[in-house]
């Protein structure tokens, strides 16, 4: 089966509401071409899931600016003064976790666990309202899975039916994003077809992956 499709077939299934996780760092590694696409069409009222909230003109940071996001879970957005201003001003509800609990909170996800324990973030305000479990007399946080209805992610190269290989930053959040949500939909620079890969380089299978875009040759990367 072919899984390469246009980006327009693919944002189809994109709808305003949903929990949309992006691959991201700092607006590296990210789904420059499809994130483009989602701002050109009219879908709002979204709850992002995402390492950070990029920049202002660079990453998912356009989904902030562009007010299309209603809430985010994420670790950082200091690279991005609008989500804070947003945040302060009561039009974006922000729920941080801490980047190595947020990674967890994601595999827990793809791997149909209800969550991980972790002592981050105890004392804190992190833990405001989160159980607390004692094993073996210590103390961790249960901090619980997370899911998403759609993913956009960023791979270097695919092949036909949607084995996916990363490059460089890529390899942050994308892998897992790939695990944890119900469709999935991979940003490439470079389609191969099937056997063109060698199966030690395969990164994510591609019984993992619904669609793969291919991003125009010369488009802005972010690795």
């Amino acid at each position: 089966m072919n899984k390469v499709v246009s980006r327009e077939t693919a944002l189809e299934r994109v709808k305003s509401g949903q929990t949309l996780m992006v691959g991201d760092f700092l607006a590296t590694g990210t789904p420059e071409y499809l994130i483009d696409g989602v701002m050109e069409r009219d879908i709002s009222a979204l709850t992002m899931i995402s390492c950070t909230t990029g920049m202002p003109d660079k990453g998912c940071g356009k989904l902030i600016v562009g007010k299309r996001v209603k809430k985010v879970i994420t670790s950082h957005i200091g690279t991005n003064p609008e989500t804070g201003r947003q945040m302060m001003a009561g039009e974006l509800e922000v729920e941080f976790s801490p980047q190595g609990t947020l990674a967890e909170r994601i595999r827990c996800g793809g791997a149909g666990l209800g969550g991980v324990l972790t002592p981050t973030g105890l004392g804190t305000t992190v833990a405001e309202g989160k159980e607390v479990v004692t094993v073996q007399g210590q103390e961790y946080l249960l901090e619980t899975a997370l899911h998403g209805e759609v993913a956009l992610i960023k791979a270097w190269k695919a092949d036909e039916r949607g084995n996916l290989v990363y490059r460089h930053t890529s390899h942050n959040y994308n892998p897992l994003c790939a695990m944890a949500a119900d469709l999935v939909i991979a940003e490439v620079e470079e389609v191969v077809p099937v056997g063109g890969l060698l199966p030690d380089e395969i990164d994510t299978p591609g019984a993992l992956v619904d669609m793969v875009v291919l991003a125009p040759k010369g488009g802005e990367k972010h690795e």
